[in-house]
């Protein structure tokens, strides 16, 4: 065998080495189907704000929502142990939506479709694995007329089997919450999440001016009763423009039956 021959041997045993270890990170890697980065062009018409809720309502529903409108994708199940069990306690992975951090749940065989309000311009998004694996995305949505978020609270916790409500009182008096999804204003809640983590998305494309109030109530908690809660509320203002501002209140939540202003600000 002369020298080139055993060169090139080698080469190929090298690719096919590289080919394999690809292919496992490939399977071990969070994947983000849509959206897609780039440029895009999406369909001007749009109902973004509020998703059809069906009790229990242990996940939120994506039937029937456009690419537009929908973050998508798998992330790789991590094996289970010997000493695993099916009731153990559920790790969300991490959504990452303009800078909004928010837990992000999977089905069995790990995929996740969360429905979202994109206005024109550009967009980031990133899903962050439980053992740390990301897949990210960066895009600029061309349509001038896709209604943009002027104002957006998202709601999340930190615990499993726990149920927290979304409470928004707008300047003129519009309560939206669970039982009161869309107000008259044009201000909706986009779903009612009632088996722990959220998120929770209250949005507006025209916000009334004056004094709005975010209140979070601790609803219920399975076995978990005496379980401290954290929930976090994200305030967007101006949401994709240079006048954006961005607020991130944490407030420990210590039993059922707890309502906590969390924060009041004015819409100029």
């Amino acid at each position: 065998m002369n020298h080139s021959s055993t060169a090139r041997r080698a080469t190929f045993a090298a690719i096919g080495l590289l080919c394999g270890l690809s292919s496992v990170a490939a399977l071990a890697q969070a994947t983000l189907d849509t959206p897609r980065g780039g440029w895009r062009n999406a369909p001007a018409q749009q109902q973004d704000f509020v998703q059809e809720v069906h009790y229990p309502a242990s996940s939120v529903n994506a039937n029937g929502r456009s690419e537009a409108s929908l973050i998508r994708g798998r992330i790789a199940a991590t094996p289970k142990t010997k000493d695993a069990k099916d009731t153990a306690p559920r790790t969300p992975a991490r959504l990452i939506v303009d800078g909004i951090a928010i837990p992000l749940l999977t089905d069995e065989k790990g995929n996740f479709a969360r429905p979202w309000s994109f206005g024109s311009g550009s967009h980031g998004v990133e899903v962050r694995s439980p053992n740390g694996e990301v897949a990210r995305s960066q895009f600029y949505e061309t349509q001038a007329s896709r209604v943009p978020v002027k104002l957006r609270v998202v709601l999340s916790w930190d615990s499993d089997s726990t149920d927290l409500d979304l409470h928004v009182v707008s300047p003129d008096g519009q309560h939206v919450f669970y039982g009161a999804r869309v107000a008259p204003n044009g201000g909706a809640l986009d779903v009612d999440v009632t088996t722990g983590f959220g998120p929770e998305i209250f949005a507006t494309p025209s916000p009334v001016q004056g004094a709005y109030h975010v209140f979070v109530n601790y609803f219920g908690a399975g076995e978990q009763r005496e379980a401290v809660t954290t929930a976090q509320v994200a305030i967007l203002q101006d949401e994709g423009t240079p006048r954006e501002k961005q607020q991130v209140f944490r407030v420990p939540l210590r039993k059922p039956g707890e309502l906590t202003l969390v924060h009041s600000f004015l819409v100029p």
